[in-house]
């Protein structure tokens, strides 16, 4: 009996909790440190900026409260989280020698960043849900798209994002990690933090094939379904001018699905052959930077309404 106490209190000192992860970084080129960091903060501050523009735009604006913008202004706050979970830190890590993130600050990294990246794919559906039911059923879309069903959807959206995020983060906070406590990555995202763990990940595994299949493939095919049907209303209409006024109105919407997938594609289905940690890097400043930085622009740059909007509220607009 003491014996079997002795070995337990061995294995709980060999597993001392870790206090700080050490980050590998972006890039291993110290000269060119300071560079990316302008151009990174230039970027981050562009994502904020544009994403809150969206945001004040929508909220301000009359003709922008339809169930379209209320998505987009929802899709323009997980951009936010998305880009503001990860890029301080990373700007911060990228004028120090010793990258470094204390382990609460990492788990509350990767809780806020899987939760805005698991809110984005389902809102992505539900907005593409939005397009369907206004070129498919324009009759039926003030019913099937009020204020209290939009205001319903956006809450499941956000819950289904938070419930995901949390269950991996608490799934995560039950793991030993001893040993080495190098990061491979240039932030605390599942697979890289999952990987130093010094027990078991099995049940951490599961849940990540699960939330793949659920959040990820079904997500996809409802999208890709919305499309479908929305690409053959389309043809159906008659006139060039309505078609190009029917494609008009999800063009912005496809062309964001298109870059959100590419990058999810890239990143989870592919061969192990051909898996590179500077190429995954690269992905990773796509999806957590590039992708909110442009969303601002995709949705601004052919819309009448939002570009009014805007004009509104900049101070140096008259």
């Amino acid at each position: 009996m003491h014996g079997r106490r002795n070995t337990q209190a061995t294995e709980r000192s060999n597993h001392t909790r870790v206090t700080e992860f050490i980050m590998q970084g972006l890039f291993d080129h110290p000269q060119h440190q300071r560079l990316i960091f302008g151009l990174f903060l230039c970027l981050y501050m562009t994502a904020i900026m544009g994403n809150s523009l969206i945001i004040g735009a929508i909220a301000i604006h009359p003709p922008l409260h339809t169930p379209m913008y209320f998505f987009i202004a929802n899709l323009a706050l997980a951009d936010i989280l998305c880009t503001s979970s990860v890029l301080p830190k990373m700007l911060k890590n990228l004028l120090q020698e010793k990258k470094t993130i204390s382990f609460d600050g990492c788990m509350a990294q990767l809780f806020a960043f899987t939760l805005s990246s698991g809110t984005e794919l389902v809102l992505l559906t539900a907005m593409s849900y939005d397009r369907y039911v206004a070129i498919c059923h324009p009759l039926r879309y003030v019913n099937l798209m009020s204020k209290d069903i939009c205001i319903s959807l956006a809450a499941g959206v956000w819950a289904v994002g938070t419930i995901n995020s949390l269950v991996h983060t608490l799934l995560m906070l039950r793991l030993d990690f001893c040993g080495l406590n190098l990061i491979q990555h240039f932030f605390c995202e599942i697979p890289p933090v999952l990987a130093l763990s010094c027990n078991s990940t099995y049940l951490n595994e599961i849940m990540i094939f699960m939330a793949d299949i659920f959040l990820a493939m079904v997500n996809f095919l409802l999208t890709t379904v919305s499309y479908s049907f929305i690409i053959i209303a389309i043809f159906k209409i008659q006139s060039s001018k309505g078609k190009q006024r029917a494609f008009s109105t999800c063009s912005s919407h496809l062309l964001v699905v298109s870059l959100y997938y590419s990058t999810i594609i890239y990143t989870y289905i592919r061969p192990t052959s051909s898996y590179s940690l500077d190429k995954d890097k690269m992905v990773a400043i796509m999806y957590t930077l590039v992708t909110p930085t442009l969303n601002p622009v995709i949705y601004s740059l052919r819309n009448n309404e939002i570009k009014v909007a805007i004009r509104k509220i900049l101070p140096f607009n008259t």
